[in-house]
């Protein structure tokens, strides 16, 4: 067993991870980043949840899926004829595998661009010394000085009803179903659900969601919400809400589910595939963090301040595995400003501009407070709203749905919350967040020249529509 000396070890290959080895890299420490994550030949595949069982996979085949439909449904407006269409859904899933390894070979091209000594396993502490802190990996034992812990998250299963990934699947085996189920059920109409139940329904699934919360995507500006819930209800995903699951039982045919919905009646649900999509939990398997008496809160996430340092000197955690959004981009902004902060610098990472998508059709994107926020707080506030319906590019596009709403505060006009429901939502939530970070005004936006015709005027309308005086509609 040779031991290893290191001014950073990362534990963790995923978005909060490889970036935050990365930077302390550039910050010219000797820096290692270990990381378990294998493809179906063994090798490495750094990259975590959001690019092996995640983000990348699912945005693949959402594209792939939202093709399928264009070419099925809409092309005809276009005057494009489609006939014999086919799905080969074998190539369809070897595209999004394809899509999947060139971001894989991608992180690991950036380590040795970096000079990042990778470690391919599971990091586990050790005991900590003089020279900081002992991880093994396999058969080789690293010592860091600084340890930041980035190990993300795990699908949260239902009690009774654990993963088999067969009939009963996490976002993991929702994305590698092998033939599209004729009846799909989703428990949970979160962000992974609708995702992964938009691209089975574009494929020609029955999709039924059951959600146990009363209201549809609580978390979302309520006016945003209902119109997505439009959307979809228009599509053919059935959405339940208010319900009670009760007992699943998993067969060779399939999976039921008895539940009861919000008038108290007792149903049952008959699918061939169920996705449980009901959050996650923090994934601190294996890491011992007893060994040197790193502490962790009541669901397992690692404890840490606002700073993202955990209860011992020198060690840091970020990401999935602490409070706050399980988001890649945040767990990205925690890495670089951890790393930033190891080298004496400030790390800025304002939980307040973090933007939000949800990449079904059509997309949901928000970054700042709801308006149910705003009430509940009391904040005296304006809100704005502008509809795709009356925007050119939107009209040319073939995609109408949704609109831009803006909410400021009623009197220095400070942006509070920008909401977006419909086409290109994640693109143009990008501009509120800079407006956010930088305090601007819904005047500062609605003086600025957006281009025509373009998506992002609504942005400008909805803007100017705060003061009541949109231009176009």
């Amino acid at each position: 067993m040779t031991a290893k000396n290191f001014d950073v070890v990362v534990i963790g290959g995923g978005p909060g991870g490889y970036i935050a080895a990365i930077r302390a890299a550039q910050l010219g420490f000797n820096t290692a980043c270990i990381d378990e994550w294998k493809n179906k030949d063994g090798k490495p595949a750094p990259g975590g949840t959001c690019t092996n069982v995640g983000c990348i996979p699912s945005k693949a085949l959402l594209q792939s899926s939202e093709h399928y439909e264009h070419a099925g449904k809409h092309f005809a407006d276009h005057g494009i004829e489609v006939k014999g269409l086919g799905l080969d859904l074998a190539k369809m899933l070897a595209r999004k595998d394809t899509v999947v390894k060139q971001n894989n070979d991608g992180i690991l091209f950036l380590f040795k661009k970096n000079k990042i000594a990778f470690f391919h396993g599971r990091g586990s502490f050790v005991k900590a010394g003089e020279g900081g802190y002992d991880i093994q990996v396999g058969e080789e034992t690293l010592t860091g000085k600084h340890v930041i812990v980035a190990t993300g998250s795990n699908a949260r299963p239902l009690p009774g009803a654990p993963f088999d990934e067969e009939n009963i699947l996490s976002n993991d085996g929702a994305l590698r179903i092998q033939g599209v189920p004729k009846k799909l059920g989703l428990i949970g109409s979160g962000v992974i659900g609708l995702e992964m139940g938009s691209v089975w329904r574009r494929l020609g699934s029955e999709v039924t969601v059951l959600e146990a919360l009363p209201t549809f995507l609580g978390a979302v500006d309520e006016q945003i919400a209902k119109e997505a819930k439009k959307a979809f209800d228009k599509q053919g995903l059935k959405i339940e809400l208010g319900v009670k699951v009760g007992e699943i039982k998993n067969g060779k045919k399939g999976v039921s589910v008895a539940w009861t919905n919000a008038k108290g009646e007792a149903q049952t649900l008959d699918v061939d595939k169920l996705i449980v999509s009901i959050g996650r939990v923090p994934n601190t398997t294996g890491l011992n963090p007893e060994a040197v008496g790193l502490k962790l809160d009541e669901r397992g996430a690692v404890l840490v301040d606002d700073q993202c340092r955990t209860n011992l000197p020198n060690v840091w955690a970020v990401g999935d595995v602490v409070r706050g959004p399980m988001l890649a981009h945040k767990a990205e902004e925690e890495g670089v400003a951890v790393a930033e902060r190891i080298a004496g610098q400030h790390g800025h990472v304002n939980f307040n501009t973090i933007p939000w998508v949800i990449y079904t059709s059509p997309e949901i994107a928000w970054v700042g407070q709801t308006e149910q926020q705003l009430k509940a707080a009391g904040v005296k506030y304006k809100a704005g709203t502008f509809p795709f319906m009356a925007n050119g590019r939107a009209r040319a596009l073939g995609d109408t749905t949704g609109m831009v709403k803006f909410l400021a505060d009623a009197t220095t006009d400070e942006i509070l919350g920008v909401h977006i429901v419909g086409p290109m939502a994640s693109e143009l939530i990008s501009e509120a967040v800079v407006a956010m970070e930088f305090k601007a005004s819904s005047e500062d936006i609605a003086r600025i020249c957006h281009a025509h015709p373009s998506l992002s005027e609504a942005t400008k309308e909805a803007a100017l529509a705060v003061d009541k005086r949109t231009l176009n509609f």
